[in-house]
């Protein structure tokens, strides 16, 4: 507990860190004597550096506190919403929000995503809980199939009303476009992830089976239901601001879990910790790597996850649902 404890303050001294870098990182040249002394360099950082340092670090906190949460209701390590049709569900609804009701404001958009995400969800453990209980690995095969059909349906209705461009946003993460005024929906997520904490015990518990979660008193229905709308505001949130970033919410958990077990009270705060890193470094290097162009997080993420993905396919887990 005590080593947990001192890795949670070693992850925020690192994710300061991280932060510091990210603000100096960009295309207009900026020092911190700018900063303070000249007003434009000022308006730069407050419009323009800070939001979307903060938006990375919210982002990448609430995926991987989505995906560690949809794991636990399906019981399976290789699972997360942006692999199993979550995602895109809250892009087929921002989609047909932009279709039926384009003069709608952005909270509309915001829920309609969301009841398609929540319903994306619904339908993926409707075929899980049809699934073998032996072959585990078929689960997140199926997500990824189920996710790709929901991804051709947004394709289809895109090409039809000249919206595939829209499309190519929403479904690939990015945050050149973060201003101030563009991101504060993205606090609804971090309140929404931050709430999960006061269920972390019973999400742990329903993680046993409903026989066990019932048996130990948890009302297993509510609990999941209530997963599973903070899984679908969180990705409705993301998407609808910054688009789909993939394998977050499927790396972190496991990186976390091999170490620490699954004790989500205890390392839910370092699941947090660690995505938001993940995924500002990710951001980082998307600046660099190509500079003055950038490459969107969703792809330099999905590389590394991609990897890491196969790394925890061919590895054997401590602990498993």
């Amino acid at each position: 507990m005590r080593t947990l404890r001192l890795e949670i303050w070693v992850g925020l001294g690192v994710i300061l860190a991280l932060s510091v870098v990210s603000l100096g990182v960009g295309v207009i040249k900026l020092s911190w004597e700018q900063a303070f002394s000249d007003p434009e360099a000022l308006r730069v950082l407050i419009v323009i550096r800070l939001p979307r340092t903060l938006a990375v670090l919210i982002t990448g906190a609430v995926l991987a506190m989505a995906g560690i949460i949809l794991q636990a209701i399906v019981r399976n390590r290789f699972v997360e919403p942006m692999t199993t049709g979550t995602g895109q569900g809250a892009a087929l609804g921002i989609l047909l929000a932009t279709i039926l009701i384009p003069t709608a404001p952005l909270i509309l958009r915001m829920g309609l995503a969301a009841t398609t995400a929540l319903a994306a969800s619904l339908g993926f453990l409707a075929i899980v809980r049809r699934l073998p209980v032996t072959q585990p690995l078929l689960v997140p095969l199926v997500g990824l199939i189920y996710g790709a059909l929901l991804g051709a349906v947004s394709v289809f209705f895109a090409y039809q009303f000249d919206l595939q461009q829209s499309i190519a946003i929403w479904t690939t993460g990015e945050f050149s476009g973060v201003l101030k005024g563009r991101y504060e929906l993205l606090w609804l997520a971090a309140l929404a992830g931050g709430l999960v904490y006061l269920i972390a015990d019973q999400l742990a518990i329903i993680g046993m089976g409903q026989t066990m979660a019932t048996g130990l008193g948890v009302n297993y229905w509510q609990i999941m239901a209530a997963g599973l709308l903070v899984i679908s505001l969180v990705t409705a949130l993301t998407v609808v601001t910054v688009g789909m970033i993939p394998f977050v919410g499927l790396v972190v958990p496991n990186i976390i879990s091999r170490r620490y077990g699954d004790n989500l009270r205890q390392t839910l705060p370092l699941v947090a910790l660690t995505g938001a890193g993940l995924v500002l470094i990710s951001d980082i290097l998307g600046r660099i790597l190509r500079f003055p162009f950038e490459i969107p997080v969703g792809s330099v993420f999905g590389v590394i996850g991609a990897v890491f993905f196969l790394m925890i396919l061919y590895s054997r887990s401590r602990s498993a649902y």
